[in-house]
């Protein structure tokens, strides 16, 4: 029985198919991201839904879907089957009873990030790379960073100087190369790309979507939900999108699942989220153009999500259409406040990027897109204590023999 059913790569965007049984970046016709494309006959005769419900309760119990030929070459440490919670309480506040928040912040290393990087690093490790590069607003950097580390890989990653603090102690921790840059993630990334095009193959550039395993790890997001549902659909997913990996990799996801048999009927409607300060893919798809447009002057507390455009940006906008989703945009003060409520309602310290997708699931609720009896999925990116700058703390001091009453 094979480990993995990974047939070829092919281009998301020309369709071009590639040989991925070597490390590969970009199509080498048009520069646009590759997508990882399965044997899905051999899945369907090979394993069952029953099957999966006998393995550990990790991503890896994929393994069929996912790109890692050899089990020995799996890099873990522990990632997957995040908790899919009912949030009754800000739920029935928001007009929305039937929410769930599916929480990527009790993974390991804090955030969703670390889905992509089990498997991105696991095929790099197997397909012989030595050392990653990668530019980032902090959590994947901080993933790879770990990831690498335990698979044995040397690591270089350059994050904007604004990113969260913990991030870069984690990559230092690690013995990772970090630098910080006073810019955004666009200028990390014409340094990283300066960088691998100098070392002559000896540095593989990891960054978002110029290598196609990352989003293999985000689609068990996906999958996760499905699984968690008893292999039912919920109507809505709202995801906050900076690069667009994890809603390219659930929509990709549900796409495989929906051609093994496995689920059926139409797919969840999806849902970019992103702040005001940084739109991108809110203006492209308002606009009804296929990619989107440099965002200037990108800003937003929600770090995560201050992507001024993404690479795959065409392969976001084309899963909106396919499933009839939508684009939506919070601002700033809205996701703080989100975040204060969720938490104070459901006792759970959401990350500000989950929070910018909370607030939009009301913003939603409140102009009739999501109807009230509409199950919907809010991801929740990473923990809230990450970023503990997002709540401004003024507590009293109190002498030692204070009494309260």
């Amino acid at each position: 029985m094979s480990f993995s059913h990974l047939s070829h790569l092919e281009c998301g965007r020309c369709g071009a198919e590639h040989d991925s049984e070597r490390p590969q970046n970009l199509c080498t016709r048009c520069a646009s991201p590759l997508l990882a494309r399965y044997d899905l006959a051999a899945v369907r005769s090979s394993v069952s839904p029953d099957d999966l419900a006998r393995r550990s309760p990790d991503l890896w119990r994929y393994h069929e879907l996912l790109p890692v030929r050899d089990p020995r070459s799996v890099t873990s440490l522990g990632e997957g089957m995040t908790p899919l919670l009912e949030m009754a309480r800000y739920g029935e506040r928001i007009g929305v009873p039937r929410l769930l928040m599916k929480d990527e912040g009790l993974i390991p290393t804090g955030s969703f990030k670390a889905r992509g990087a089990a498997v991105g690093v696991s095929r790099a490790a197997e397909l012989g790379v030595e050392r990653l590069a990668m530019p980032t607003n902090g959590n994947a950097g901080a993933a790879w960073a770990l990831y690498g580390a335990r698979a044995g890989l040397a690591a270089t990653v350059v994050m904007p100087v604004d990113a969260p603090e913990i991030t870069r102690r984690e990559c230092v921790a690690s013995g990772t190369d970090l630098y910080l840059v006073d810019g955004l993630i666009s200028d990390a990334g014409r340094i990283v790309g300066e960088l691998v095009a100098a070392s002559g193959g000896r540095v593989f550039d990891a960054s978002t979507l110029k290598e196609p395993y990352r989003i293999e790890g985000k689609k068990t997001m996906g999958i996760e939900i499905v699984e968690q549902l008893g292999w039912r659909m919920p109507d809505v997913i709202l995801y906050p999108t900076g690069g667009g990996v994890g809603l390219i990799g659930i929509h990709k996801a549900l796409s495989e699942l929906r051609e093994l048999g496995w689920i059926a009927g139409p797919l969840p409607r999806l849902v970019a989220v992103q702040a005001e300060g940084c739109a991108p893919i809110v203006r492209a798809f308002e606009s009804g153009e296929p990619e989107s447009r440099y965002w200037d002057g990108a800003r937003t507390v929600a770090f995560g999500i201050n992507v001024p455009k993404p690479l795959g940006d065409f392969l976001i906008l084309r899963a909106l259409a396919a499933t009839s989703g939508t684009a939506v945009t919070v601002t700033d003060a809205e996701l703080l406040a989100e975040l204060r409520e969720v938490a104070a309602l459901e006792g759970a310290f959401v990350c500000p990027e989950g929070a910018a997708a909370f607030a939009a699931a009301r913003k939603l609720r409140a102009s009739g897109w999501i109807a009230p009896d509409d199950q919907v999925v809010v991801l929740n990116t990473g923990a809230g204590i990450k970023y503990p700058q997002t709540i401004e703390v003024d507590a009293p001091v109190l002498p030692v023999d204070a009494h309260l009453s």
